[in-house]
């Protein structure tokens, strides 16, 4: 039995592989699975091997650290943590990156990489009750429900000028929501200048947040890897990390 189970482990850890048509990753490390401070930085792949395109920089995830997320890894038998609704944790694993979002009329970005600029009718539904959890919808009018106004992306919030979406628990991206498995999951600036965490989003200065953006290319089918360091080290090599 105990070989079934380690057998059966070795094929989830393989299945959660880099995709090999991914050639772009945002690689982000904490020190634990309860830290909200994460180390970030940007890779390239070239050949087979992966190389930093940029220098390490400081980011902010969840006031209660990391759980497991809903990416394109498969579940993980572990003892850590399930991302849920509300936890107040970053989900850890590998995700697909979206499009931006932002205040601004236009960014900084390559061709290929979406960008909404954002007014009062966009929602963004957080309400796991709701057909359209997790998903980002522009009314044909101005909010006028109080379910309506709650989930406004714009809320004159400095910190959600600008944003990059993460593929979690993902249901605009190919994927399916999980009804509170989490939702409303971005790269955005940090308050605080850094002092303050988040609810599961990773934040960071707003230079860096705009430097991220602008290298993002959705030909290179790009990723954001989160991960404690133990378990970055431990399946390194099973998941082709960089």
């Amino acid at each position: 039995m105990k070989s079934l189970v380690i057998f059966c482990l070795t094929l989830t850890c393989l299945s959660a592989q880099v995709p090999r048509h991914c050639t772009q990753a945002i690689v982000g490390v904490t020190s634990g699975w309860n830290s909200s401070h994460v180390t970030l930085q940007i890779y390239q792949k070239h050949g087979n091997t992966w190389k930093p395109i940029s220098n390490h920089w400081q980011g902010r995830l969840g006031k209660n650290g990391l759980a497991w997320g809903a990416g394109i890894h498969p579940p993980i038998q572990s003892s850590a943590p399930i991302k849920r609704e509300g936890d107040k944790r970053a989900p850890a694993g590998i995700f697909k990156i979206g499009g931006a979002y932002g205040y601004a009329a236009k960014i900084k970005k390559t061709p290929q990489l979406k960008y909404h600029q954002i007014t009062a009718n966009d929602l963004w539904v957080e309400d796991v009750k709701s057909p359209h959890y997790n998903q980002h919808l522009v009314l044909p009018y101005a909010p006028r429900t109080s379910w309506e106004k709650k989930a406004q992306m714009r809320q004159g919030d400095y910190a959600h000028a600008l944003k990059l979406y993460i593929a979690h628990n993902d249901a605009i991206m190919g994927g399916k929501s999980i009804p509170g498995r989490g939702s409303a999951i971005f790269f955005h600036i940090w308050r605080g200048g850094g002092s303050k965490s988040t609810a599961g989003c990773t934040t960071m200065e707003k230079g860096k947040l705009s430097e991220m953006i602008s290298l993002i290319d959705p030909n290179k089918n790009p990723v954001y890897i989160l991960l404690p360091q133990s378990e970055y080290s431990r399946l390194r090599s099973a998941w082709r990390l960089p």
